[in-house]
């Protein structure tokens, strides 16, 4: 596939953080590889694949592999939910990323903590341009958050003002539902943001391929001993949504 034709990947874990992008695309045509749907079309007049790349590191890892591979994808870009891990990270707010690590990941002592072995990283950073762009189009969007969700959403999650925040998050292959688990976390990455299951994994096969990717994470929970209260409805009524806007602002500003 050429340059000039080479298309957006957009990618969410699950498929109700995809489903208001899929409904919105044009000619979609599905091509199906390796267990994932890939609904390959145009969004909003740009070329875009969107796929489902299902819950954990290897099964992102797997699904980008494959949109580099077999599209040629010139950019990848992740949406979907996080728990916050910074205090200042509430409910309802944006996490786009600037680093991705993978916080479980430990070889040592052939290699320090987090470092992904023969690689010498273990902080996977962002493209500049397109962390900004997500981050720009989050903030132009969380002006008016309850013309999104409404206000018996925002009153039902405790939205407030919702932000917009840029940083480090960090991925692995548990979901943090503990305040124990958090706070570990929290004490040995002082400066991560949000913590999801995917991202860090992408970011690793986007470096080796040369493909700028960057996440924007809505914040659905705390990662303690709350997380998992009313998320699936937190997805449906708030990310989902959320998700729709910021990534159809991002392609109209491109």
């Amino acid at each position: 596939m050429s340059n000039s034709a080479s298309p957006i990947g957009i990618v969410a874990a699950l498929r109700q953080e995809l489903s208001g992008l899929l409904a919105l695309m044009q000619d979609g045509q599905r091509v199906d590889i390796g267990s994932r749907e890939f609904w390959v079309g145009e969004l909003d007049g740009r070329q875009v694949v969107l796929v489902l790349s299902r819950v954990g590191k290897v099964a992102a890892a797997a699904t980008a592999a494959v949109l580099a591979s077999r599209f040629g994808v010139r950019t990848m870009v992740f949406t979907g939910v996080a728990g916050a891990l910074s205090p200042q990270a509430a409910i309802g707010d944006v996490v786009v990323s600037t680093e991705f690590l993978q916080h479980d990941v430990d070889a040592s002592p052939l290699f320090p903590q987090w470092e992904i072995p023969l690689t010498g990283i273990a902080r996977f950073v962002a493209d500049a341009a397109l962390a900004e762009g997500l981050a720009a189009s989050a903030r132009d969007v969380l002006a008016c958050p309850s013309s999104l969700v409404g206000d018996a959403v925002m009153h039902a999650f405790g939205l407030t003002a919702p932000r917009v925040h840029t940083g480090l998050i960090v991925s692995g292959d548990r979901f943090v539902s503990t305040e124990a688990e958090s706070r570990a976390l929290r004490e040995a990455l002082p400066d991560a943001l949000a913590v999801e299951m995917e991202g860090a994994a992408v970011a690793q096969v986007c470096h080796e391929w040369g493909i700028p990717f960057a996440a924007v994470r809505i914040i659905s929970d705390r990662a303690d001993d709350s997380a998992s209260v009313d998320f699936p409805r937190f997805i449906t009524e708030v990310e989902s949504r959320y998700s729709v806007v910021i990534i159809r602002r991002w392609l109209d500003w491109r």
